[in-house]
C-alpha cells in the first residue's frame, strides 16, 4: 500500500510581498517553495475550519499567526493589506520525493479582511479574519466601512484609523443614498 502525506499550503499575496507557508517542513510546488515559517511574519498558530452554509451565508474563515515580534504584527496589520488575496490548499505529498502528487486541492480563495492583535505575558498572536469575494457584494454601501483604507481614500493623508485594533463591531457608516462627492445646497432663498 502506498503512503501519502497531507500538507496544508497557504499563499498570502500582499502588496509588495508574497507569503508562502505550509504546516510543517517545506513543500516545493511549481516555482514556489512553501515553508513552515516566514522570516518576516512568523508561523501559523491556528486555523479555523471554514463555515459552509445556505441562503445568504457565505464561507469565511480565520487564521492565527504567531509573529516573531510586535513590529511584525504591526506590519501584517497594514491597512494596505486589506483585500489581499489569501488561498489555501491541501496537498498530497509523496514521502519518497517530498513533492506534491498531482495538483493540490484548493480549499479557500479569500480576501484578508481584518486583523486583531492578541497579547498576554510572553505570548503574542494575530488573528486574521478572511472573507470570500462574494461576501463583499452583500454590503449595501460597499466600501463605506469603518476601516483605515476607506477613511484614507476619502481623507488623503489622514491616518486616524491606522492604529485602531481589536474593533469587534463591523458596521457601515455614512449616508447610503448620497453619492460620493455630491454637495447639495438650497438656492431658493
Amino acid at each position: 500500500m502506498d503512503r501519502i502525506l497531507l500538507a496544508g499550503l497557504l499563499k498570502m499575496e500582499l502588496p509588495g510581498r508574497t507569503v508562502l507557508l505550509c504546516d510543517g517542513g517545506f513543500v516545493p510546488w511549481g516555482a514556489e517553495t512553501y515553508l513552515s515559517a516566514d522570516a518576516v511574519f512568523g508561523t501559523i498558530g491556528d486555523f479555523e475550519v471554514p463555515e459552509e452554509g445556505v441562503g445568504d451565508i457565505i464561507p469565511s474563515g480565520s487564521l492565527t499567526m504567531l509573529p516573531p515580534s510586535g513590529q511584525a504584527a504591526v506590519n501584517l496589520s497594514s491597512p494596505a493589506f486589506q483585500g489581499a488575496r489569501v488561498r489555501m490548499w491541501i496537498a498530497e505529498i509523496d514521502p519518497m520525493t517530498g513533492l506534491p502528487v498531482g495538483d493540490p486541492d484548493l480549499q479557500a480563495d479569500w480576501q484578508l479582511d481584518r486583523t486583531v492583535l492578541k497579547s498576554k505575558r510572553g505570548e503574542r498572536s494575530l488573528a486574521i479574519d478572511m472573507v470570500g469575494t462574494a461576501q463583499r457584494l452583500l454590503a449595501k454601501v460597499e466600501g463605506n466601512v469603518l476601516s483605515s483604507a476607506f477613511h484614507s481614500s476619502i481623507f488623503p493623508g489622514e491616518q486616524g484609523f491606522d492604529n485602531g485594533t481589536g474593533l469587534e463591531a463591523n458596521f457601515a457608516w455614512g449616508i447610503a443614498s448620497a453619492p460620493r462627492g455630491v454637495v447639495a445646497s438650497n438656492t431658493s432663498a
